[in-house]
């Protein structure tokens, strides 16, 4: 793939695929704001999402990959070898094939890689006096399926049972402006 250098500092560079490449060496005697993976965080998931990973304390770390939720990029394990941090942008809820897209994860990423990402609760919406029949739920759910997507009815209990039957141990999961957000991890030597 080709790098591309960001803001004038060679120990970081960010490729097409809003992946991030640090160099910690050359990165740790200049700082330059902003990491480029978290600007790609807060430009497509929104203030909500920042704000949850800097309450898990992981909004200064390097090594991240940031997987936008409206572009579809093909990685292989040699690029993900040195990630350390994978922010999928998408919500859980709009993957047709979850399992088999957390199976693939399991499998290529390093031994306690950190994976963080968000869906919608089925609890929240409840609580918060939106029923499943409400019209805009309904509305969604006719358009999902005009548009041949998915929109899946998840919660808390059932997204902690997929991460853990897919090798991921959830350590972290809070619902924030509609939205509940996870932080888990791969389980060391799972599937390798």
């Amino acid at each position: 793939m080709e790098n591309i250098t960001v803001l004038k500092n060679p120990g970081v560079s960010m490729n097409k695929t809003y992946g991030i490449n640090v160099d910690k060496e050359k990165s740790s005697k200049v700082k330059t704001g902003f990491n480029p993976a978290i600007r790609t965080l807060m430009a497509e998931g929104g203030l909500s999402f920042y704000r949850y990973l800097t309450s898990i304390n992981l909004s200064r770390e390097s090594d991240i990959l940031v997987l936008p939720s409206n572009h579809h990029y093909y990685y292989d394990g040699k690029e993900l070898k040195d990630v350390r941090i994978l922010i999928n942008l998408k919500k859980l809820n709009l993957i047709k094939h979850l399992d088999m897209f957390l199976n693939t994860l399991v499998r290529i990423l390093p031994p306690e890689t950190n994976f963080i990402g968000c869906f919608s609760d089925s609890n929240t919406l409840k609580r918060n006096g939106f029923p499943f029949y409400h019209p805009s739920r309904l509305f969604n759910r006719l358009n999902n399926f005009l548009d041949f997507r998915t929109d899946q009815i998840m919660n808390k209990n059932e997204v902690s049972e997929l991460l853990k039957r897919n090798g991921f141990r959830t350590i972290d999961m809070k619902e924030m402006n509609g939205l509940t957000y996870f932080y888990s991890r791969k389980v060391i030597n799972q599937f390798n």
